[in-house]
C-alpha cells in the first residue's frame, strides 16, 4: 500500500490536566509516518515542561503568543510537511490506538481529498453522554444543519493553500466555516470513516456562556451567508436539532 505522511497538529494554552493523554494516544498509534506538530500559546502553568517529556515525540513545538486556537492551528499548518493535515485538540485523545492508520487508508483508497469520522462527547470520568455520528456526506446537506465532527477532520494539506486557512474573522465557528467553504461551497471530495475516531471531553469555549451562544450563532450565520447556504436562518435553527438525537 502506498504511503501518506500525516502532519498532526496540537494546539495548546494552559493545558498541563490533558495534554500528557493527549501527547500518548499520538504516541500510541500503530501508523508511524506521523509529524507531530505541537503549538503552545505560552503556557504557565507545566504544560510546557509536560510536553518537554515527549519532546523526543515531537517533531515541531512552538511555544509563543498567539491571537486564539485558530491562529495557533494555522501556525501549524504552515509548518507541516505532510501530505494530509488533522487536528487532535490537547484536551481530546484518539479512541484507539489504530485511528491514523484507519485514515491513512481512507485516504489511499478512496482517493480522498477529506477524511471524517465519529466522535463521542465523554464525562470527567470517561463515561460516553453524547454520541456524534455522522454519516456519508451528500452534497447540499451542510443546508439541513450537517456538518462534520472537526477534531476528525482531515483534508490534503494542499487545500489550505487552494481555499484559504482559518479565517479569525468567524470567531468560534472558524472550523466550521473552513468546513463549509472546503466542502459545500468547492465541492472537495470527502470520505466518511465509520467509526468513532476521537473521545472529546465536554464543555466548549462557545458554550460557555450565554452570551457565547448568541456570538457562536451569529459567527455561524456569517459563515453560512459566505459560503452559500441556500436559506441560513433556516439552517441556523436546523444545526442544533441535529444534535438531539445524538443523546440517545
Amino acid at each position: 500500500m502506498q504511503d501518506i505522511k500525516i502532519s498532526l497538529i496540537t494546539v495548546v494554552f494552559n493545558g498541563a490536566r490533558t495534554i500528557e493523554k493527549c501527547i500518548q494516544s499520538v504516541i500510541g498509534q500503530t501508523y508511524k509516518n506521523v509529524e507531530y506538530i505541537v503549538i503552545d500559546g505560552s503556557s504557565t502553568d507545566n504544560t510546557i515542561q509536560i510536553i518537554n517529556k515527549f519532546k523526543n515525540n515531537i517533531h515541531h513545538f512552538l511555544s509563543e503568543p498567539d491571537k486564539g486556537i485558530y491562529d495557533a492551528m494555522n501556525k501549524g499548518i504552515k509548518l507541516a510537511t505532510g501530505d494530509v493535515v488533522g487536528i487532535l485538540n490537547a484536551d481530546d485523545f484518539f479512541a484507539d490506538n489504530s485511528i491514523l492508520q484507519s485514515v491513512a487508508e481512507a485516504f489511499i483508497n478512496n482517493t480522498a481529498e477529506i477524511v471524517y469520522g465519529d466522535l463521542d462527547y465523554i464525562n470527567p470520568d470517561g463515561g460516553v453522554i453524547r454520541k456524534w455520528r455522522l454519516g456519508p456526506y451528500s452534497p447540499g446537506i451542510f443546508n439541513w444543519g450537517w456538518m462534520p465532527a472537526h477534531p476528525t477532520f482531515y483534508c490534503k494539506k494542499d487545500l489550505f493553500y487552494q481555499f484559504g486557512f482559518y479565517s479569525l474573522e468567524y470567531g468560534t465557528a472558524a472550523d466550521y466555516e473552513l468546513m463549509l467553504r472546503f466542502m459545500h461551497l468547492n465541492h472537495v471530495n470527502a470520505v466518511y470513516l465509520e467509526k468513532v475516531m476521537i473521545k472529546m471531553k465536554i464543555g466548549g469555549k462557545s458554550n460557555k456562556s450565554f452570551n457565547n451562544r448568541v456570538k457562536g450563532l451569529l459567527f455561524d450565520f456569517r459563515a453560512m451567508r459566505k459560503n452559500g447556504i441556500s436559506a441560513p436562518l433556516i439552517t441556523l435553527f436546523l444545526k442544533p436539532l441535529r444534535k438531539i438525537p445524538q443523546y440517545f
